[in-house]
């Protein structure tokens, strides 16, 4: 299997730099699973002053970035491959679910754009990005914690970055709108609180009965809460 790369353009690279060095994104690209790159956007402006944002047209608060340096910086790594998605974290982008996700994680090469401040001129968008893609309706200082979220996503479904006890399979969503059932582990009561006495048993037909009516539970709260029914 190709080895996945992943680049993300960014204003504020720093708030990128630890999570993509830690726990399962770490190690799947020290098991050569995924290449991970940062940009930092101020890196290809093209003035002296590297300025990256400026006040909108037509007025009002805040600023936003510019078009040249998204540009400059797409352009060349274009050059040198061929991107499957291009990627823009954005609130109105369609909602991230596991679905997306799978999608996602069977693509060689991954561009993701993020935001910052009022967000990024429309010319980008209309260029470049193939794929909104928005973590919930609210608004957020940038795209670098979207676009973690989305990299940590795609990651664990790649081939051979998870071990058997951390499974994607069984998690919740792989199987559509579904919930997986609540876990317990030693002791198997603490402060008066019993682990269900069905995950004791060593009864598989029992076990696997019971996770699911628990399941069909949890994702019917589930729902509820959301209001998805």
């Amino acid at each position: 299997m190709t080895m996945m790369r992943i680049d993300i353009v960014s204003a504020v690279p720093d708030l990128l730099e630890s999570p993509l060095n830690t726990s399962i994104v770490k190690r799947a690209q020290t098991k050569g699973k995924v290449e991970i790159y940062v940009h930092n956007l101020r890196d290809y402006a093209y003035d002296k002053h590297r300025q990256i944002d400026d006040k909108p047209f037509g007025g009002g608060p805040g600023m936003l970035l510019k078009p040249e340096p998204f540009f400059h910086v797409i352009e060349k790594l274009q050059s040198e491959r061929e991107y499957d998605h291009v990627i823009f974290m954005t609130p109105r982008g369609k909602i991230l679910n596991q679905a997306e996700c799978n999608r996602f994680s069977l693509a060689k090469n991954i561009l993701i754009l993020a935001g910052h401040y009022k967000g990024i001129d429309e010319r980008v968008i209309e260029k470049f990005v193939t794929d909104e893609v928005s973590i919930g309706n609210y608004v957020l200082s940038g795209g670098e914690l979207p676009a973690l979220v989305l990299v940590d996503a795609i990651v664990r479904l790649i081939p051979g970055v998870l071990n058997d006890s951390e499974s994607a399979l069984q998690d919740s969503f792989m199987d559509g709108e579904k919930i997986e059932a609540p876990y317990y582990t030693r002791p198997a009561e603490y402060r008066g609180m019993k682990a269900p006495e069905v995950l004791l048993s060593g009864h598989d037909k029992k076990i696997r009965e019971w996770k699911e009516q628990q399941s069909e539970i949890l994702t019917k709260k589930w729902k509820k809460i959301n209001r998805l029914e």
